[in-house]
């Protein structure tokens, strides 16, 4: 979409071209250049207002895209230029309001395979330039649509280098945003009603409802994976190493986990806080004392470390992003990591606790990546391995798994 300065700036430019016959139109006549000016002069006065504001009071004028309504959350950003799909229908969003910091977003359109789950999960969207127009050859429709038929709210033209810098110094906040009624003092109430992502459980929301099951039902690796938010493509990984999948709910009981008789369990990402999830932690502390391997990612990883006395907490601003840095502290190699979480696990308590070790490492901030337990063959990571979108340096830890899988059956 354009704004009505850089529709008048598009006039002069196109003129000029013309002029000097760097283009030539087939019919480079007053008349063409008038209806070409008076296109983007309505495409600009077509736009609607929307305002974003956040919970410390910053305030942002923007356009509306996507659906018109309001829609509140916790602000966070996302560093990725690529993978804006995937990113969208990541569960581990649920309940954020996403920033997304590429200038240009949806100048790829949509695809049906570009997906990580069955719908959308952002709760709303932010950028400078959310692109109607795409131009792909497998692409099935355009972002605005796809937004729209998935009811996201969201603004465009708004200043996002500014905005992130601002989050960035202040922290994790919720905002709300409205296209449908920009009166701040309104918009401020509203705002009050928004929970607090500390605290606040969100996994069972996004967990399918209902078992199913993956892969070659003759494999002799069988993984029960516990579903908080599952992406799509970490499954993916798993059959593509020849294992058979029983998904479960998050909160389905241990006695019909184990009725599956898996020789390894899988603990999922997805949203919200760990620490109220007392029905998945006791389940790790009952797979655990099975000593069957099992691998956790993102709040699995959470998880797993709140299951052995290890606290969470709640990030300044989180990881969210494709090229975090990473430190495999057993291999000495680093990895460009993809990353979506906004609490991390203690790493006082991990480095004094007796039965786990510290694998991995934030390059950046020196969070804690990656833990494995020294009396069970558990481990789990941080980030996202899967890396869809992202780089592919850490897809062997699903080699791992399925090895570590294997040699306990020998």
């Amino acid at each position: 979409m354009i704004e009505l300065r850089e529709s008048g700036a598009f006039f002069l430019i196109f003129v000029f071209l013309t002029s000097e016959k760097i283009i030539q139109p087939q019919k480079p006549t007053i008349s063409f250049l008038c209806k070409t000016f008076f296109y983007y002069m309505s495409a600009a006065s077509s736009l609607k207002p929307s305002v974003l504001l956040l919970a410390d009071g910053t305030i942002h004028h923007g356009h509306a895209f996507g659906k018109t309504g309001t829609t509140a959350g916790e602000i966070c950003f996302n560093t990725g230029m690529t993978g804006y799909q995937e990113v969208f229908t990541d569960p581990s969003y649920f309940g954020q309001v996403l920033i997304m910091n590429s200038v240009h977003i949806g100048n790829y359109g949509v695809f049906d395979k570009d997906v990580e789950s069955g719908s959308v999960k952002i709760r709303g969207l932010i950028a400078r330039n959310l692109e109607s127009q795409f131009s792909r050859k497998m692409a099935k429709g355009s972002l605005d649509d796809y937004l729209k038929a998935n009811e996201i709210v969201c603004i465009e033209d708004v200043d996002t280098r500014a905005l992130v810098a601002h989050v960035r110094t202040k922290g994790a906040m919720n905002c709300i945003i409205s296209s449908e009624n920009t009166d701040i003092e309104f918009l401020k109430k509203e705002l009050l009603k928004t929970p607090s992502m500390d605290g606040l459980e969100l996994a069972s929301s996004v967990s399918t409802t209902r078992e199913y099951e993956l892969g070659d039902h003759n494999s002799e690796v069988r993984i029960a994976v516990l579903d908080y938010g599952i992406k799509r493509h970490i499954l993916q990984c798993m059959v593509d190493r020849g294992a058979f999948l029983k998904v479960f709910p998050a909160k389905t009981s241990m006695e019909e986990i184990r009725s599956f008789r898996p020789n390894g369990y899988f603990l999922s990402n997805g949203p919200g806080d760990p620490a109220p999830m007392d029905y998945a932690i006791t389940a790790v502390k009952e797979i655990l004392k099975e000593k069957k391997p099992l691998f956790g990612i993102c709040l699995g990883h959470q998880l797993l470390a709140l299951a052995n006395n290890i606290p969470t907490f709640k990030m300044h601003l989180g990881h969210r992003g494709l090229n975090h840095p990473v430190k495999n502290l057993i291999t000495g190699k680093c990895e460009i990591t993809t990353q979506n979480h906004g609490f991390g696990v203690d790493p006082a308590a991990v480095r004094n606790a007796l039965n786990m070790e510290v694998t991995h490492v934030n390059l950046n901030d020196d969070s804690i990546e990656g833990i494995r337990l020294k009396n069970h063959p558990a481990f789990s990571v941080q980030y996202h391995p899967e890396s869809t979108p992202g780089p592919h340096d850490s897809r062997y830890l699903f080699d791992d798994f399925i090895a570590m899988i294997r040699n306990s059956l020998s």
